[in-house]
């Protein structure tokens, strides 16, 4: 249906570019508020600085940061870039989920699970942490999206695999490498994040997202310490959460490929 008109085309990937805008300015919010403890159902946005309640015009997703050159209109304190990436990326992501599943239920599920897995990367690069109830929305709409599309027998099971196998083995090596070196090797969160992107993705293709995460892992540590003597920690989640995106978008061919060069 997405493909049955130009103009039908450009239309809806001009509305998921807007609806992905508006959702990624709310979930850097509400990752925000979750990491400082604030709460997500009430009070007005405001400034991460000075505190001022923000006015409409300063809500307009992409628009605002803009106009203001980056700079909150109440105080004058540069706001983080953080904002308008996690605009634009949300953006790019709906587009891309929906220009590769056409206008389906899949699509909507996708999108959902971006949603979730985004919430998680915004919470991580603020405060270390990936929230639970972002693990629990997921792992919750899982069997909600299965059922509706009446997937076999099959489905359930690899999405059942994918969570438990990949997750579990992890946090086997994690357990053992820390009682051996004594000192954590990796957070909780991150554990029951690739728990949920196993729920979604079935087995093969967690472990092609646990495989991309470490690579991306590794050059995001790598940009992140890019200066002499730095010593910035950068957390996984994000990694986690761009390697499960484009295995969502990529994965299967790339898996395919893989097995035909056995």
């Amino acid at each position: 249906m997405l493909y049955a008109a130009p103009v039908i085309t450009v239309y809806c990937v001009v509305l998921a570019v807007i609806l992905g805008t508006c959702m990624g300015s709310f979930l850097n919010c509400w990752a925000w508020r979750i990491v400082h403890g604030e709460s997500v159902a009430k009070g007005r946005s405001h400034c991460d600085a000075c505190g001022h309640a923000l006015a409409f015009r300063d809500l307009v997703p992409v628009v605002s940061y803009l106009a203001s050159h980056g700079k909150c209109r109440y105080c004058g304190k540069r706001l983080g870039v953080r904002h308008l990436v996690a605009e634009l990326s949300t953006a790019a992501v709906y587009a891309a989920i929906l220009l590769k599943y056409d206008i389906s239920l899949q699509t909507l599920e996708y999108i959902l699970f971006a949603s979730l897995l985004l919430g998680c990367a915004f919470a991580d690069l603020e405060g270390y942490m990936i929230p639970d109830r972002f693990i629990l929305a997921g792992i919750i709409l899982r069997p909600v999206f299965l059922l509706l599309g009446q997937e076999p027998n099959s489905a359930w099971i690899n999405s059942i695999l994918g969570g438990v196998c990949v997750a579990g083995a992890l946090l086997l090596v994690v357990l053992v490498y820390e009682k051996l070196r004594k000192v954590e090797a990796m957070g909780g969160g991150d554990i029951k994040l690739l728990f949920v992107t196993g729920l979604y993705l079935g087995w093969q293709l967690n472990i092609l997202c646990l495989f991309l995460a470490c690579i991306l892992g590794i050059l995001f540590g790598l940009i992140a310490n890019r200066k002499k003597d730095s010593q910035t920690l950068f957390p996984w989640g994000p990694a986690i959460t761009a390697a499960a995106i484009v295995t969502l978008l990529v994965g299967q061919p790339l898996l395919e490929a893989y097995m035909a060069l056995l």
